[in-house]
C-alpha cells in the first residue's frame, strides 16, 4: 500500500467513524484589509484554501522548458470543534504535484491526502508553512522567499521561488468575487513572476534548473455559485514584467451559455493594477483535446479578451489532465502554457480548468 494511499484511508476512517458531527459555522469572507505576514498562514476557520505554486522551468533551448506544479489545500470538515477525540479530522490536508514534460507528452503527477495532527499533516497560522507526508511549502519571513520539496512518485521536485515584484493583491484589495451575490467571494493575493531555482530527480538522475513562477494563495467557505460547473483561470507572468490574471466561472448546461461571472488583472512592471469587470472579461475555445482517460473534452488553447487586448494561450502539450478525484474529488486541466498576442509570443504561465468532467464540488 502506497503512502499516499495509507494516508487517505485514514483520514477517511476518520471522517466515517467519528461520531460527533454537527452544523459546522464556517467564516464567511467579508471585506477587510489583508494583513501580513498573518494572511501568508492558514485560515483554518474557513472552509478550503489553497496555496497554488506554477512555473516554468528553462532548459538548454526554448523547446527543453518543462513546466511544474505544487498545490497545497487545507480542508476544514463538518466534524464538530468540539469533539474531543484526538483522531477527529477537523481539517484535511491535501497535495498536488505534476511536471510537464513535452519530451515525455504526458504528466508525472503525484498527490497525498492526510488528517492535520500526529505529524501526519500540518499549517501555520502565522505564515505559510505547510505539510503532508514528507511534501512541504514554507515561506521565509526574512527573505520573503517560498521553498517547496517534494518526494513523489516517479521524481523528485526541491525548489526555491524568490519574489521580484510586490503581492499582487487580486479583486478589491484581495477581496475577490466569484459571482453577483456577496456570498460567493474570496479572498486572493497573487506572488508574480517569481524568480525559481530548482533541482529535479528523475529517472535516477538530477538536474538544476532555473525559471519563473507564480503563487496564488486563495482561501473562502463558499467560493461558487451553486449552479456553476467550474472555472477557467490563467496566471501568466509577460516577458516586460507585467502579470495577467484572469477567470470565468462557467455556468451548469450545454452550449453557448453565459459565464456567471469573470474578472481580469493586469498589472504593469512598477505600475498600478487595472482591473476588468465580467463585461470585458470574455473566455473563447481556439482547439480542443479529448482525454483518453476520462474522455473530458479540454479547451486546451484559448482565446482570453480583457479590455481592447486579446490574447491566445497555447499549451505546452495538450495531455495535462490531473484526475485527482482520490483526494479532491475533482478532475483538472493544470496546463503550462504560452501567451500571444498580435501572433507574437508575449508571456508563459498556467491554465487551469475545472468541471469539464463533472460540476466541481469544493
Amino acid at each position: 500500500m502506497t503512502r499516499s494511499r495509507r494516508s487517505f484511508l485514514q483520514a477517511s476512517a476518520a471522517l466515517v467513524t467519528t461520531r460527533a458531527h454537527a452544523q459546522v459555522d464556517f467564516a464567511q469572507v467579508q471585506a477587510r484589509p489583508l494583513l501580513f505576514p498573518r494572511d501568508h498562514g492558514a485560515h483554518p476557520e474557513f472552509r478550503t484554501e489553497w496555496w497554488y505554486l506554477t512555473g516554468w522551468l528553462d532548459g538548454p533551448n526554448t523547446d527543453a522548458a518543462i513546466g511544474f506544479q505544487v498545490t497545497f489545500f487545507r480542508t476544514r470538515t463538518t466534524i464538530d470543534a468540539a469533539n474531543p477525540s484526538a483522531f477527529a479530522a477537523r481539517q484535511l490536508i491535501i497535495a498536488h504535484a505534476a511536471i510537464a514534460d513535452p519530451s515525455r507528452g504526458r504528466l508525472l503527477h503525484d498527490q497525498r491526502v492526510a488528517r492535520a495532527g500526529f505529524g501526519a499533516a500540518s499549517t501555520s497560522n502565522e505564515d505559510t508553512n505547510v505539510s503532508v507526508d514528507r511534501w512541504s511549502l514554507i515561506r521565509s519571513p526574512q527573505t520573503g522567499g517560498y521553498r517547496s520539496v517534494v518526494a513523489a512518485r516517479g521524481f523528485m521536485l526541491e525548489l526555491e521561488a524568490t519574489p521580484t515584484q510586490p503581492l499582487l493583491l487580486q479583486g478589491d484589495a484581495g477581496y475577490s468575487r466569484k459571482g453577483v451575490g456577496a456570498a460567493q467571494a474570496s479572498f486572493y493575493y497573487s506572488q508574480p513572476q517569481l524568480a525559481v531555482r530548482a533541482r529535479l530527480t528523475r529517472d535516477g538522475s538530477s538536474e538544476q534548473r532555473s525559471g519563473i513562477g507564480w503563487l496564488d494563495h486563495e482561501w473562502s467557505s463558499t467560493f461558487l455559485p451553486n449552479n456553476a460547473a467550474g472555472w477557467d483561470w490563467i496566471g501568466m507572468n509577460l516577458d516586460d514584467g507585467s502579470a495577467l490574471t484572469a477567470f470565468s466561472i462557467r455556468q451548469q448546461g450545454t452550449g453557448n451559455v453565459p459565464a456567471l461571472h469573470a474578472y481580469a488583472s493586469i498589472r504593469p512592471r512598477g505600475g498600478s493594477v487595472q482591473t476588468f469587470d465580467a463585461r470585458r472579461v470574455h473566455f473563447s475555445t481556439l482547439a480542443e483535446w479529448t482525454s483518453p482517460a476520462t474522455r473530458a473534452t479540454w479547451p486546451v488553447a484559448r482565446e482570453v479578451r480583457v479590455g481592447d487586448r486579446t490574447f491566445v494561450t497555447q499549451p505546452m502539450m495538450n495531455d495535462q489532465e490531473l484526475d485527482s478525484r482520490f483526494t479532491t474529488g475533482a478532475v483538472y486541466w493544470e496546463g503550462a502554457s504560452r501567451l500571444i498576442e498580435n501572433g507574437k509570443p508575449i508571456g508563459r504561465g498556467y491554465l487551469e480548468m475545472t468541471g469539464y468532467v463533472a460540476p466541481l464540488r469544493l
